[in-house]
């Protein structure tokens, strides 16, 4: 007669195997190894099993179909975001998608808030225990009003460690940074730094958005790195989109679908670096002072006005000034053109 294995045992048999998991240093940026390079055939590890560890594939479309499902992983991740607020971000993260993949497996559980505060502490905990983080359960076992003991949390974590597959070593797009990074041209360590950091705030928030669950952590991460790239770097933008289109294992109409699903939680908060320029230097204003100071000296002091329609579209009155208009324009084409052939 079978007898189901004790908690005792599954404790023990949890603790151990998470020890051998987490013992080869796991770091996001590096999930299959403990060393800081990534060589090829790591590399090419990563682009092949990337999907074992994402959610089901109509888990977006769910999620956006049932109002329900969306509120409770909403309430989820703000219970994940107040568990784990007092250690590393790449911790929340990585709790998160232990979530998403457990609910894209198992479905969403009951509708009562002190499912998604358990299901909360359990991926906190599975994720300090992959990072090594000290983590004591007494210090947040009273946030939100609901109190479980160590056994409850331990059970729970059981069912996630199989819905998952035992599968923790996420690969996330942090896994595909470095990899991208190589590509853009500048080599010096601070613009490389710039770019990655801006990448990797985009990753994170990017967790938030349903819109992008759909998407391999690979695009996510190239995604981030080019809207990362086209803000700090426009000179750079097209031959470095170009470098990652070229990858082998990169799906360029998927990139692409990635890329503008990511507009808008890369631009949310965040302050563009021509937001800096004085409110009176608007493209229009700017365009109006070059374009009179031009004319008054080409027509003895004649003013010519730039007007705009609601659209803000920029119309000129006079046809020279469409022709140097469209001079400025042919001349920019040109040289964005001549960039990409070098590329």
């Amino acid at each position: 007669m079978y007898s189901p294995p004790s908690l005792l045992y599954l404790s023990s048999e949890l603790n151990s195997e998470l020890q051998t998991e987490s013992s080869m240093d796991f770091n996001l940026e590096n999930p299959l190894t403990n060393t800081h390079e990534l060589h090829f055939d790591t590399i090419s590890s990563l682009f092949l099993i990337e999907s074992d560890h994402m959610p089901s594939k109509d888990y977006s479309k769910i999620l956006k179909e049932m109002d329900f499902d969306q509120s409770f992983r909403r309430e989820a991740i703000s219970s994940v975001f107040r568990v784990s607020c007092n250690f590393d971000p790449s911790l929340s993260y990585l709790a998160v998608n232990y979530l998403d993949r457990f609910l894209s497996s198992q479905g969403i559980p009951q509708p009562k808030p002190w499912v998604f505060k358990l299901l909360a502490l359990a991926c906190v905990s599975l994720a300090a225990k992959m990072k090594e983080a000290e983590f004591y359960i007494a210090d947040i076992l009273g946030d939100g009003g609901f109190v479980f003991d160590t056994q409850t949390i331990q059970k729970m974590e059981v069912l996630i460690l199989g819905a998952l597959n035992w599968r923790m070593r996420s690969i996330t797009p942090f896994s595909f940074i470095s990899f991208f990074i190589s590509s853009f041209k500048p080599k010096d360590p601070p613009s490389r730094e710039a770019l990655k950091a801006r990448a990797c705030e985009i990753i994170f928030k990017a967790q938030n958005d349903i819109n992008l669950l759909e998407f391999r952590p690979s695009l996510t991460a190239a995604s981030a790195l080019l809207y990362a790239c086209h803000e700090l770097f426009p000179m750079q933008f097209l031959c470095f989109r170009k470098a990652i289109s070229n990858c082998s294992c990169v799906n360029k109409e998927n990139l692409l679908q990635c890329y503008d699903a990511m507009q808008e939680t890369a631009m949310d908060g965040y302050e563009s670096q021509f937001d800096t320029v004085s409110s009176s230097d608007t493209p229009v204003n700017v365009l109006d002072r070059h374009f009179s100071s031009s004319e008054s000296e080409n027509t003895g002091g004649t003013a010519v006005t730039i007007s705009t329609d609601g659209t803000g579209k920029i119309w000129a009155e006079k046809g020279f000034k469409r022709r140097k208009i469209s001079a400025f324009c042919n001349n920019q084409t040109a040289q964005l053109s001549q960039m990409e052939q070098q590329c």
